[in-house]
């Protein structure tokens, strides 16, 4: 695949980015995640996953699981798929065993051929083929040190909400609960809306919306040990992925994983929110000051979908914040680490 890459122009990024990876991140272990997408419908989660896997080139994550909580004959293999394009074909990719289907003007990359070969090699060709989702979660879990991973759930809440749900089995002694008690740090949630948006004070996002019981069975359950930060709807409204990148940013490929995804899904002629990508930047960069955050508090779900935050001093939820200097920051550091090279 990266035989195609043109070179030109090139040397002076490497170079930078093996001196981010080897001076300023030396010694510093990676932060395990995963990370639960609903792709197929928003081409955010390719962008997403993109930036995740350059966080990984630049050692600053592991990315443990991609998990899928939509239903596509093609998802799991467009994951599979962005997972060889840079380098990493052996992440565990686990796929909702409900029935949430969702349509998809791009997944179909997955399938693309030129002179009889994939486009983007991958091994899983069906998302029926991929595990179920809970199982991937409960031994990536059970693998995991205590207290050290970072769940990433920027879609429907099906699979978490599954997983909490979970008994113990040959995979652990522990149930669900337990499981995410012991073994998980942070769970950063793109979802909801906690102000208006547009001036609409009751604003229905559509990751709860689109399957109500399972948000609030995830809400209800999760437990208060465990942190939880949630990028609502204004967040990625207002750190906008531009379109200028997709024009000007790829070209080092003839065929690219994102740019055709973003242009299959969103055209050129649009700068695209970028909700999910605002819950990973601040999942593996949570120091770094591109947000703020609400006072703690507690999170509940309607029956309609609408999202409340109500602040309490012993709260475990709290909501970013994002003024316009940050937004700019956040823009540019998306589009740097959405638009880098794979490293492999």
């Amino acid at each position: 695949m990266h035989d195609r890459v043109c070179w030109s122009g090139l040397l002076g990024f490497a170079l930078v980015t093996a001196w981010i990876a080897t001076d300023d991140l030396q010694g510093r272990e990676p932060i395990p995640v995963i990370f639960d997408t609903d792709i197929a419908g928003d081409v955010d989660d390719v962008l997403a996953l993109a930036m995740l896997h350059t966080l990984a080139d630049r050692n600053e994550c592991r990315i443990a699981a991609v998990t899928v909580s939509k239903t596509h004959p093609l998802n799991a293999p467009m994951v599979d798929a962005i997972n060889h394009f840079y380098g990493r074909p052996d992440i565990p990719i686990g796929v909702t065993k409900g029935d949430y289907p969702r349509e998809s003007k791009y997944v179909g990359l997955a399938s693309q051929r030129d002179k009889g070969h994939v486009r983007y090699p991958h091994d899983l060709m069906r998302s029926e083929d991929a595990p179920d989702a809970v199982k991937t979660l409960r031994e990536t879990l059970a693998a995991a040190d205590d207290g050290g991973m970072v769940l990433i759930q920027v879609g429907l809440a099906v699979n978490v909400a599954d997983l909490l749900e979970s008994s113990p089995d040959e995979i652990s002694p522990l149930t669900g609960v337990e499981l995410v008690r012991r073994k998980v740090k942070l769970f950063s949630v793109m979802a909801g809306a906690f102000n208006p948006v547009d001036g609409e004070p009751h604003y229905l996002e559509a990751n709860v919306r689109n399957q109500v019981p399972s948000m609030q069975r995830m809400v209800k359950q999760w437990p208060a040990e465990v942190a939880v930060i949630w990028s609502d709807f204004n967040i990625g409204i207002h750190a906008r992925y531009p379109r200028e990148s997709i024009a000007r940013d790829f070209d080092y490929l003839e065929h690219h994983i994102v740019r055709e995804s973003y242009m299959l899904h969103s055209g050129p002629n649009h700068d695209r929110p970028s909700w999910d990508l605002t819950s990973v930047l601040y999942a593996v960069r949570p120091s770094d000051g591109y947000f703020g955050l609400s006072s703690p508090g507690s999170v509940t779900v309607a029956d309609d979908g609408f999202t409340e935050f109500a602040n309490s001093k012993g709260g475990n939820h709290r909501y970013l914040t994002m003024d316009a200097t940050q937004a700019a920051r956040v823009i540019e550091v998306q589009r740097t680490l959405v638009s880098q090279p794979p490293a492999n």
